[in-house]
Parts: structure tokens; C-alpha cells; sequence
């Protein structure tokens, strides 16, 4: 969800400075050697699972897809899509971004959709089930990629593009012609704004319906100014994890290991496959200045400071074609909401439908469920072909 200014280092530094997460055990998940004869949202491999816990009048599958990284390099991907037993041919598709705050593999929504860990569970899942009983496809992608390079937000609008198009080429799902809808919240919002703002360049022969996001960090740069940069906070360990996972795709530009303290070393090596409660307890109460020796902060090093304006929405100069739907709390204090102000009247200004819905909620999390089932509505109103509203 948000990226931190911590360290940089000497320019040659490569990989081996990067703390990859652990590969999953589970060979579906492996890189073809040929993997870069496959386009973009190509399929790869297919394969059927049995319904997650909390899904019903369903039948569930598993894809595997090409996508591109942060350097434009073809990696794999993969996507759980749930195709609901009543549904009529070319009905809706909603790609779901699930919010991952994670450095770990085993944190994705293809692995927590089966979990018997509460801390890990899809809490969205009575919200996706009223969409299967609708007649909706769902996709939900591991919009983290495969190194789970969580804060590079470009990335995850990619993975959800590919996403899409690898859908509409599996014939099980019946969707190749049926109208496309996004939504997601804070990191899943991220991803779910960057697809929208992407696809007229990066996908531009998918037509989009819809975009629906809510609580989205859209400055990053912004973001780490108020999550630990240069005082202690609560949940620093967010923003460490997500200098991590930034460092994971823009290792010359970001490289951490030889700049951390003994703290941040011991922070940096108990994230490498996190979750959400390890993140934040391994980094409540700390700050940047705590966790590197001698580095100099990522906002005063050009190159570094370029990898976060990358992936900083509100800096990205393209508009998405697709009517937006945008909900937050107006004092959440996780986002900042003058970045999300400045992003969508730039949106208005380019023609952009937008409709916004400030939360009747004071904080980040709450907001997410409140703005929801408007989010849901707003979306099958464009899948039934409904003119979009604005508020711009």
C-alpha cells in the first residue's frame, strides 16, 4: 500500500541485494523457460480447485498468464477466477484486486482464499458472493507478481490487465465477449486505479466498463512523509515492507541490505515472507532514521526518487477511458487525500466521468466496507449499459 523513503546505495547493485521471497512449493507456479514466446495476458496453464471455504454456486479454476514487471521483462502470473454456476454466456467480468499488504508468497489471494488463518482471510468474500449470484465471473490476481514486490504499483495494474485478457481466452469462464468491470481497495485500489490509467496504452484493445476503487495511495512519494519517514509510527512496517518489495523490482536503484542497521537488517530478513500482522508488528514504533546507517534518504537520490514518482499515480501524465467510481474517508490517516483530490480533477478536466462518495467513517479501514456495496452497484449499472454519472 505505500513505499518509504530508506536507503540507497552504490549504483552497480544487483539482485543478490534483494531479499526474494521463498518460492512456493507448488509447481503451477513456476516460470516456463519459454516464457517470453507468450504475448502479454497469454494463457500458460489452467486448472480446476475445489470452491474456497467461504464461496459458493461456483466453480472455481486457476490460470496461469504472461505478464511484463516493472523493467518491461515477461514474468508469469497467476489468477483465481470463480465462475458462478448461473450465469448466461459473455455475462459480466469483475477482475477484483484483493488488498496485499505482503512480502510473502503465501500471503497472495491464491493461496489465502483457502486459508484457516483468520488474520489472512478474503473478508470481501460476502460482497463477491452477492456478484457470483448476480451471474458475474470473478478474477482475483495476484497483482503482487512473483516476487510479491508489494508498493510497485505500475506492476499490479499490469498483472491486472494481463489478468484480464488471459480470462477472456479461457473458454470454461464464457466471458470473451462480456463487459469488463475493476474494483479494489487501498493496495488492491492502487492496482485497480493503475489498469484503469494504463489500459488506453498498455491494453488498449480491452474495453473497460467500469473502474471502481476506494482508500488509494496515489502519492507515494507524499505517503512516506507521513508513515515513519523521519518520526516513529504505528505502522512503519508498512512502509519498510514496501521498500522491500520496491527494492525487489528496481534493485540498482534501490539496493537496502548494505545500508540498514543491525535493526533494519533484523526488520528486513523477518519481512522477507510477511504478512500483514508480522509487517506491522515488526515495524510498529519505529521510523527510517532507525533502521539505516549512513545511507542517504530515497527522496534526496534522483534515481530513487524516480522509481517512487513511477509509481505514483498522481504523477502518471496518462487518463484512464473508463468511467471511475472513487470512495475514501475525507480523515483517513493512512492516505494522503489531497493526492486522490489532485488525480481526480485532472481525470475531470481530461473528460473523465467520475463519481465520488466521501465515507461517513474516520479511518481507513471501515471506509473500505462502506464504500463497497456502492462500488458493487455503481458497476452493475455499467455492465447493464447505464450512461455513467459524475460529480466532477
Amino acid at each position: 500500500m505505500t513505499v518509504v523513503g530508506l536507503v540507497i546505495g552504490a549504483p552497480n547493485a544487483g539482485a543478490d541485494n534483494v531479499a526474494l521471497p521463498t518460492p512456493l512449493r507448488d509447481r503451477f507456479y513456476d516460470t516456463p523457460p519459454n516464457i517470453a514466446s507468450f504475448a502479454p495476458g497469454a494463457l500458460i496453464a489452467a486448472r480446476d480447485r475445489p470452491n474456497p471455504p467461504a464461496f459458493f454456486d461456483a466453480r472455481t479454476y486457476q490460470l496461469k498468464f504472461r505478464s511484463s514487471d516493472s523493467q518491461g521483462r515477461p514474468i508469469a502470473a497467476v489468477t483465481t477466477v470463480l465462475v458462478p454456476t448461473h450465469k448466461r454466456v459473455n455475462g459480466p467480468l469483475l477482475s477484483f484486486q484483493h488488498i496485499i499488504n505482503a512480502t510473502g508468497l503465501e500471503c497472495a489471494p491464491s493461496q489465502a482464499l483457502w486459508t484457516q488463518d483468520p488474520n489472512l482471510a478474503i473478508r470481501e468474500a460476502p460482497g463477491l458472493n452477492v456478484a457470483l449470484q448476480q451471474g458475474w465471473t470473478v478474477a482475483i490476481p495476484d497483482h503482487l507478481g512473483p516476487r510479491s514486490a508489494y508498493g510497485a504499483a505500475k506492476l499490479g495494474g499490469q498483472i491486472t490487465l494481463d489478468n484480464i485478457r488471459a480470462v477472456k481466452q479461457f473458454r470454461p469462464a464464457g466471458v470473451a465477449d462480456g463487459r469488463i468491470g475493476l474494483a479494489g481497495y487501498s493496495g488492491g485500489g492502487m492496482a485497480t486505479a493503475w489498469a484503469a490509467a494504463l489500459a488506453p496504452t498498455y491494453a488498449p484493445d480491452l474495453d473497460i466498463a467500469g473502474a471502481a476503487y476506494g482508500g488509494v495511495p496515489m502519492n507515494l512519494l507524499e505517503m512516506a512523509e507521513g508513515l515513519g519517514y523521519s518520526t516513529p509510527h504505528p505502522a512503519f512496517g508498512l512502509a519498510f515492507a514496501a521498500a522491500i518489495g520496491v527494492s525487489r523490482e528496481y534493485p540498482k536503484q534501490i539496493p537496502m541490505w548494505q545500508h540498514l542497521s543491525p535493526l533494519g537488517k533484523q526488520m528486513y530478513l523477518g519481512m522477507r515472507n510477511a504478512c500483514t500482522n508480522d509487517i506491522l508488528r515488526l515495524g510498529a514504533g519505529h521510523d527510517a532514521q532507525q533502521v539505516t546507517v549512513g545511507g542517504r534518504a530515497i527522496f534526496d537520490d534522483p534515481a530513487a526518487r524516480r522509481v517512487v514518482e513511477q509509481n505514483s499515480l498522481s504523477l502518471y501524465p496518462g487518463t484512464p477511458r473508463t468511467p471511475i467510481f472513487e470512495w475514501h474517508s475525507p480523515t483517513d490517516a493512512l492516505i494522503p487525500v489531497s493526492s486522490i483530490d489532485h488525480t481526480l480533477a485532472r481525470y475531470c478536466r481530461a473528460g473523465v466521468p467520475v463519481e465520488r462518495l466521501s465515507t461517513p467513517s474516520p479511518d481507513h479501514l471501515s471506509a473500505a466496507l462502506l464504500g463497497l456495496l456502492p462500488a458493487f452497484r455503481y458497476l452493475q449499472d455499467r455492465f447493464a449499459g447505464v450512461p455513467a454519472p459524475s460529480s466532477c
